[in-house]
């Protein structure tokens, strides 16, 4: 019993919500010949952290269930004269465990290695009574939000312990921290990704580069922020460009002793 509890409280502390170093200031080549995946990579946070990532030096591999509108981030990766991206196109509602093999060898195939993993997909399908919620759209939700996080990750593991010094960031939020009426199995699912974090990153912080942390982005302009508050004004809120000193942070090497923590992003 006294290790369970000694574990429990373990786990608090290594999942507490910390922020940024006030100082920090991302150098322009802070992700210099680092390869980065990246997931959901068509619109809002991850398209934005596809461009910024790709603008600090890394060749970032797109992935995204839709090709036109990865393709649509990659002209503009290549158009600033930033690294060559790859693409993937990949349906993480459908995906198997062969489908994540599948990618790990590819990858290793083009680039050998990875340096970073940022977990940024999600699915939510608006707000809902856990009475009234209905099951298929239950299952879809955790089928995105949770076990590809985890098929995926199981995957890259070892792509990323052939690097010196690589980040996996799994992506949390407010409804994680506290359970709130309607948000059902997306409150649960961030809930639970916050949970395979900590145990990811205290698995492998022994005997490997790897580190795990989360962000959690907070109030942020993207369509899911649209669809669960239709009635507030987008423009009052920060764009996900605004967030991007975070995203830098945890993904180069400035944040290389961070471990089991999950960063809450503000406005500057």
């Amino acid at each position: 019993m006294t290790a369970d509890i000694d574990n429990l409280i373990k786990m608090n502390i290594m999942n507490e919500l910390i922020q940024i170093p006030t100082n920090f200031k991302p150098q322009a080549n802070c992700l210099k010949d680092k390869v980065i995946l990246i997931t959901g990579t068509g619109d809002g946070i991850g398209a934005v952290a596809a461009k910024t990532f790709a603008k600090h030096g890394a060749t970032v591999i797109l992935l995204s269930k839709t090709e036109k509108k990865i393709i649509a981030v990659y002209d503009e990766i290549v158009n600033a004269g930033h690294p060559q991206p790859a693409i993937i196109t990949l349906n993480l509602e459908e995906a198997t465990a062969e489908d994540y093999a599948g990618l790990a060898h590819t990858i290793e195939s083009e680039f050998g290695h990875l340096d970073g993993l940022l977990h940024n997909a999600a699915m939510f399908e608006g707000l809902s009574p856990i009475t009234q919620f209905d099951n298929t759209i239950w299952n879809r939700i955790v089928q995105v939000n949770l076990h590809a996080p985890f098929l995926l990750s199981q995957a890259m593991i070892p792509l990323l312990n052939k690097s010196k010094s690589s980040s996996m960031i799994f992506t949390s939020s407010g409804v994680a921290h506290q359970g709130r009426a309607y948000w059902g199995a997306y409150g649960v699912t961030k809930a639970a990704g916050d949970n395979l974090m900590g145990i990811l990153a205290d698995e492998l912080e022994l005997n490997t580069p790897i580190r795990v942390n989360s962000i959690d982005p907070g109030r942020v302009r993207t369509r899911m922020r649209a669809l669960a508050n239709p009635g507030e004004d987008p423009m009052s809120i920060p764009a996900p460009e605004e967030l991007m000193d975070a995203y830098l942070y945890l993904m180069s090497d400035e944040s290389k002793e961070l471990n089991g923590k999950i960063i809450a992003c503000k406005k500057r």
